[in-house]
């Protein structure tokens, strides 16, 4: 039997969920892949701010053999009004001002939205005032806002959640992640300040421009609001992680003494006690210098409880896929903004 269409579609006749994909980077393309790959999925449209990719059919741009028969169009409202979409998946940014106003023109237009930028996994804890702006305006539009990925979304949180499940009581949790960053593009790189001197990843941590993981607020809130801990405070450190290698990506190349990654640790503080740390030294090329990868949960109370996952989920393709697997998820959701809480199990769609 298959449980996707027994759990979703029970009586019903199996309807594809039909998607525009907004942003056609390393992540945004590699999800109009797997959206085309899907039985349960019709992608419909596609758009993006580069003139190079603007016009062109979209086997192009994602380097595949038969065409589409989509054309890459710079106009995403244009999109959504032309081909009336589902959902609209939105791979543009991090920060939940940068992709407001998409979100909002696109919610209304009915049309929900699925999206990886990162502060958007749990927004109220960057803006409350935008996230309560885009909270209504999906209620009273009758559509879904989330914001997923591998990590925020999955490993150092919903995962996190789904584990206390089997506990009696909880003192405090430690949860890494060692991951590979090379599969990112150059918008994860600049943040995570790879390639920088180490003066340069100063000065941007300094000035902004470097802000290491773009999460630990979101996982940790979340992790806190699931556990019912009001907490006093998030505290976060973050350290250049430098190369004593060459390392070459797609994107970065990294010359021995620059910087390779972030080491960001965060915390969140209840009565002066880390109840909540978080710690996530991310790098391109870790092998290199014989750094194993993993994730990592640790669970202290009543039982203690330990999962480790080794080599780490893959970033690249776990964000990826757990963007489009949750894509089905999205339309049986409550109206409004919500988060991995709100949702069935994420599981692989057909």
């Amino acid at each position: 039997m298959d449980c996707f269409k027994y759990t979703f579609f029970k009586g019903e006749k199996m309807k594809k969920i039909r998607v525009v994909q907004m942003g056609l980077g390393a992540m945004g393309a590699g999800m109009a892949r797997l959206i085309l790959s899907k039985k349960s999925l019709e992608l419909v449209g596609a758009c993006d701010a580069d003139p190079g990719k603007i016009g062109k059919d979209l086997s192009e741009i994602l380097d595949i053999s038969s065409k589409t028969g989509i054309t890459v169009g710079s106009d995403y409202i244009a999109e959504i009004r032309n081909t009336k979409p589902d959902i609209i998946v939105v791979a543009i940014s991090s920060f939940v001002t940068e992709v407001y106003e998409v979100i909002m023109s696109c919610v209304k237009e009915g049309v929900n939205v699925i999206t990886i930028a990162e502060e958007m996994a749990y927004p109220w804890a960057a803006n409350k005032e935008l996230s309560d702006n885009m909270d209504k305006a999906a209620r009273e539009h009758g559509v879904s806002i989330l914001g997923t990925g591998i990590n925020p979304g999955f490993v150092l949180d919903a995962l996190v959640i789904m584990m206390s499940g089997v506990s009696r009581s909880i003192n405090r949790i430690e949860a890494s992640r060692i991951n590979d960053l090379s599969p990112f593009g150059p918008t994860v790189m600049k943040t995570q300040g790879v390639a920088t001197s180490p003066e340069e990843f100063k000065k941007g941590i300094e000035d902004g421009s470097i802000v290491g993981h773009i999460g630990f607020q979101q996982s940790i809130s979340m992790i806190a609001l699931a556990m019912g801990i009001e907490l006093d405070s998030i505290e976060e450190i973050r350290e250049p992680i430098i190369s004593k290698t060459e390392r070459i990506t797609k994107y970065v190349h990294v010359k021995p003494g620059m910087v390779a990654g972030c080491k960001h640790i965060g915390y969140g503080i209840k009565n002066g006690e880390k109840v909540i740390t978080l710690i996530h030294p991310q790098q391109v090329k870790p092998e290199l210098e014989d750094i194993d990868t993993g994730d990592y949960i640790n669970i202290y109370g009543d039982p203690d409880i330990h999962l480790s996952i080794k080599p780490e989920c893959p970033g690249g393709i776990g964000t990826i896929a757990c963007t489009v697997n949750c894509l089905p998820l999205l339309l049986k959701a409550k109206p409004g903004m919500i988060t991995m809480m709100d949702i069935p199990l994420p599981r692989i769609c057909n």
